[in-house]
């Protein structure tokens, strides 16, 4: 294996066998030129992002060297976590991201995550992985990243997951989810509390009814059974029919009122505890 190219002390493009790769390993450019041979014991990680090679490359000429190593030590702690790899490009996507996060908060700058209280409680163990990375951050650099952070980070992880999906459609679902929660706090005038218990099944279930809806695998309820729902909990179904409304109004989503009677169920174990 010989090095094409030097992008840092850490990381090197090198050709194997006629492909080119991307080698991390500490140190493991230290005195080395182009075309010198690479010792092997040095790499750590070996990537081969053919879509995303050159931009990993680019990324890597320049974030800071200590930005690429706490990512890397994000990610790393995050597959021991979840017990599962992650998306190779998640080094791309991470890095990329937390190395402008920590520039913008050196700078003064901090922007509120609006989807915060969804995305902990939607993908709490993506989340408390992200809170063990602004301590690490805070620890290595001295940087105090705000807590709206962790989500930030949460929703890398999620979508860098084998069944993650992509981070734009992971981002819309949750502000769907986070809309539908304010028509709820609006329409019955509540203050909900985001760690407890009714809040986050009500959550977990929209994520579903969201799902369904895109696949079109609605719940199936008798007829009776939703009948007696309208007349035993008549507040809790009028706004579950007020949240359809706001998802055929902005988002082009139908629920039909099976689904409803589902959502009412949650809604009225929810309103109770908060009243």
């Amino acid at each position: 294996m010989k090095i094409k190219k030097i992008l840092n002390n850490n990381a090197v493009v090198l050709m194997d066998n006629g492909e080119e790769k991307i080698a991390i390993g500490s140190g493991i450019a230290f005195n080395k030129r182009k075309n010198d041979v690479i010792n092997v014991s040095k790499i750590e990680k070996l990537f081969v992002m053919k879509e995303e090679n050159e931009r990993f490359q680019k990324l890597l000429l320049q974030v800071p060297e200590e930005h690429f190593a706490i990512s890397e030590a994000i990610i790393s702690y995050a597959e021991e976590y979840l017990g599962s790899k992650l998306n190779e490009h998640v080094y791309v996507a991470l890095t990329d991201h937390l190395s402008f996060a920590i520039e913008r908060v050196k700078e003064g700058v901090r922007l509120q995550n609006k989807l915060f209280q969804e995305i902990k409680a939607l993908y709490k163990r993506e989340y408390d992985i992200g809170v063990w990375a602004i301590r690490l951050i805070q620890e290595r650099l001295n940087v105090i990243m705000p807590i709206d952070e962790a989500a930030y980070i949460a929703l890398h992880i999620h979508t860098a997951k084998i069944q993650g999906g992509d981070l734009h459609e992971t981002v819309r679902q949750t502000t769907i989810i986070s809309d539908m929660v304010q028509t709820m706090k609006e329409f019955l005038n509540i203050t909900i509390e985001d760690d407890d218990i009714s809040y986050q099944r009500l959550i977990t279930h929209l994520r579903f009814v969201i799902t369904r809806v895109h696949h079109y695998e609605l719940h199936t309820m008798d007829q009776e059974m939703l009948e007696m729902i309208k007349k035993k909990f008549p507040l809790a179904f009028k706004c579950s029919q007020e949240v359809a409304k706001l998802l055929k109004l902005h988002y082009e989503l139908i629920l039909p009122n099976e689904e409803l009677g589902y959502i009412s169920l949650h809604i009225e174990r929810l309103r109770q505890r908060m009243s």
